[in-house]
């Protein structure tokens, strides 16, 4: 994971543990206070450094999280933060076809075109 992204939501990469991590997929990244990221690359990150440490459980998760942020996105009942500070986050998974659906997923909705991601989303879960 980033440090940059994690400790904005006042996590420290080196004590984070995979429980609360975790938990992270389960909640809303908008309810944590990180309004300069987007929710998404939040949960991506999560999942990412997860994944990295052997936990086979989170795909699930980490894919639930993801559609109910975009079923949000896709209603508009909240505004959620729709610039990327984290362009490259894509490159942080081992399967670069996965990476690119992803890096598409994040453009489709920071241009607020949630019906080609829904596609996209689709995609990646298939891909998982």
């Amino acid at each position: 994971m980033t440090h940059q992204s994690v400790t904005a939501i006042g996590l420290d990469p080196a004590t984070a543990d995979s429980r609360k991590l975790k938990r992270m997929l389960r909640n809303q990244p908008d309810n944590l206070g990180a309004d300069e990221i987007l929710p998404e690359s939040l949960l991506w990150q999560v999942w990412v450094e997860l994944r990295r440490r052997g936990e086979e459980d989170v795909d699930q998760p980490f894919l639930r999280s993801v559609k109910n942020l975009h079923r949000r996105r896709s209603i508009g009942a909240v505004e959620l933060p729709t610039q990327d500070p984290h362009p490259d986050e894509h490159k942080l998974v081992d399967d670069p076809f996965l990476g690119e659906l992803w890096k598409a997923y994040k453009r489709c909705i920071c241009s607020q075109r949630t019906g080609p991601a829904a596609q996209l989303l689709r995609d990646i879960e298939d891909r998982m």
